[in-house]
């Protein structure tokens, strides 16, 4: 199979995409891309300067003087804000609504825009997000969408915080993933949809062995058709 190949996984929060993500490309021996990241890393940082993040003014300051960069560290994409490895700290409820939010505006999508297709110029490289299908690598070799019910998604997303020691309540995270789909959706910018061509998963009752190995089953078929 080839070793060059873009794909892209996109969907709502809580679907499985980091997780089916990262094991793809380790399978596969490709680099994982957490788009999301991106964002998160901006949002952190608008959190931490205190900006008015509905001021697009502010928004674009603060892209003007935040340098995001991408590190390669075996196969693992980590993530730096003015050279500070920002780790888990991107990966809070309160970040995730911030990025959401910032998500929107034009002059934040086009600071990280030429970052992430810079990414994955060179293929081998398995992109998550919400629009790396339709909109990052939309010439991408086979794109994917992860979906599942929202009931599942909060469960999982609790699931995940508890395991790093986070205690938030189930009801507070669905109220926040429904919102978040609801904003993502309906921004008039690169909204959350699934990519032309993209092979829709639906994730609710699959365990990520299942899904991977659909996954894998889509791509080698592609790749072998592509030959």
């Amino acid at each position: 199979m080839k070793k060059n190949l873009i794909i892209t996984i996109d969907g709502p929060a809580g679907a499985g995409k980091s997780t089916v993500s990262k094991q793809l490309a380790r399978e596969l021996g490709y680099t994982y891309l957490d788009t999301g990241a991106l964002y998160r890393a901006l949002a952190y940082q608008a959190i931490r300067a205190k900006i008015n993040i509905n001021d697009q003014t502010q928004l674009a300051d603060l892209c003007s003087r935040t340098k995001v960069t991408l590190a390669n560290n075996n196969g693992k994409m980590k993530v730096y804000v003015n050279g500070e490895d920002v780790g888990d700290r991107i990966r809070t409820e309160e970040v995730s609504r911030t990025a959401s939010a910032i998500s929107t505006f034009p002059v934040v999508r086009e600071a990280l825009l030429q970052l992430q297709r810079d990414a994955g110029a060179a293929g081998g490289i398995v992109a998550e997000g919400r629009d790396m299908g339709s909109v990052v690598f939309p010439q991408a070799d086979c794109k994917f969408y992860l979906d599942a019910n929202v009931e599942e998604r909060a469960r999982r997303r609790k699931d995940e915080l508890s395991g790093r020691g986070v205690a938030v309540e189930y009801q507070e995270i669905q109220k926040g993933m429904v919102e978040r789909d609801k904003q993502d959706s309906e921004r008039e910018i690169a909204p959350l949809k699934a990519a032309d061509g993209a092979i829709i998963i639906d994730s609710t009752a699959l365990t990520i062995e299942e899904v991977v190995e659909s996954v894998m089953r889509q791509i080698k078929s592609a790749a072998t058709a592509n030959i």
